[in-house]
């Protein structure tokens, strides 16, 4: 029978001591900041998924490599109509947005 550590801890808990608990100006940042990473990501795995490089997703969505790749890093703030070139004509994707208020 396995005994529980008792200094484990969840993320929930790790992100409430090192940032700061939800509701905190430090804990929004990080919220807005996390959600641009998970952008990056995104794009960067759906490019892969449909096996392009940056350079032919750049050229199928109008725009070029290093917009790219800044966005896949996190680099660069997206304006919402090149998000939906980029995911549209680019990915030949479709784009869903939605509000949740909590």
């Amino acid at each position: 029978m396995k005994t529980k550590d008792k200094n484990l801890t969840s993320l929930d808990q790790f992100i409430d001591k090192k940032i700061g608990k939800v509701g905190t100006d430090s804990r929004e940042q990080f919220e807005n900041k996390f959600d641009s990473f998970k952008l990056g990501v995104l794009i960067q795995e759906a490019r892969v998924q449909k096996g392009l490089t940056q350079e032919q997703l750049a050229e199928l969505a109008g725009t070029n490599k290093s917009y790219i790749s800044k966005l896949e890093r996190n680099l660069k703030d997206i304006r919402f109509s090149t998000l939906q070139r980029i995911i549209n004509d680019g990915l030949g994707g479709h784009l869903d947005i939605v509000i949740r208020l909590e």
